[in-house]
């Protein structure tokens, strides 16, 4: 064997890699996708939990919407007051601070109160239970309590207990992610100097809502009566308050004869 016989091929494969790297280097060129070059430094200005709560997939997801118009540049509320202002000048608007906000749920529909329909043994995954059936329990707008919102929280900010979904506000950011992913919607955004909320979104009848739950609202309208600011109302059977018009007096819990209005601490 000569040794031209072992040149000339590893030639003619070094040629071919040199030829194939400069194609895919033209390639790289031809075909690259401008980024612009605001997205990463909104990126920067984000918190990077990637937890979803403000829709989209990610914090560079985020970033892509609001360069695109899609976002608002506040869209995230796990983000900083100093991030969303940085933002808005990025973007060359003004931008508000975000008002703080946490979640909230409402439900007390716990294993002791409510009235079960059957026993579910499947997947640990409210989304998987919410399709039989709308979950184990009668009351259709009741807490299943598997714990998707646990699993989706990033903060540790929420927990089961005894089959109810409760949030540590001391802990809980406001992101949202917990929200976005309850199939009930039950869980929901409070503004942060929230005084009382109703721990309760059944719309059934006060006779219903009797056999289904024994901590539900049941439409009564004590708490709207005595409420001195006019901040609680009831509508469709169940009570709510208007944030922006509680004084924090706490009467309304007070007379609430279910006891399912709670001070948020």
């Amino acid at each position: 064997m000569q040794i031209s016989d072992v040149l000339i091929p590893v030639g003619i494969f070094a040629a071919l890699g040199v030829l194939f790297g400069i194609v895919l280097a033209v390639a790289s060129k031809v075909f690259a996708v401008k980024v612009d070059e605001r997205v990463p430094q909104i990126i920067d200005c984000l918190p990077g939990a990637n937890c979803g709560g403000c829709g989209y997939s990610g914090c560079a997801a985020l970033a892509e919407a609001i360069v695109k118009g899609e976002a608002s540049p506040n869209a995230c509320n796990a983000g900083s007051a100093e991030g969303i202002r940085r933002i808005g000048e990025i973007m060359g608007i003004a931008v508000s601070d975000p008002i703080p906000v946490h979640a909230q749920v409402k439900c007390m529909g716990t294993c002791h109160t409510a009235t079960f329909k059957y026993r579910y043994e499947g997947a640990q995954d409210c989304i998987a239970a919410e399709r039989m059936g709308g979950g184990d329990k009668l009351c259709a707008n009741g807490c299943i309590g598997l714990g998707t919102c646990v699993a989706a929280c990033k903060y540790d900010a929420i927990a089961i207990v005894d089959g109810v979904a409760v949030v540590d506000t001391t802990k809980c950011i406001g992101c949202g992610a917990c929200a976005a992913i309850c199939p009930k919607k039950l869980i929901v955004m409070l503004p942060a100097q929230s005084k009382y909320s109703v721990l309760c979104r059944s719309v059934e009848n006060g006779a219903t809502t009797r056999k289904y739950c024994k901590a539900g609202c049941i439409g009564c309208r004590i708490c709207e009566k005595n409420c001195p600011a006019g901040a609680v109302t009831v509508d469709n059977f169940v009570a709510s308050i208007d944030q922006n018009k509680c004084t924090g007096c706490g009467i309304c819990a007070e007379k609430c004869p279910r006891k399912i209005i709670h001070r948020i601490d």
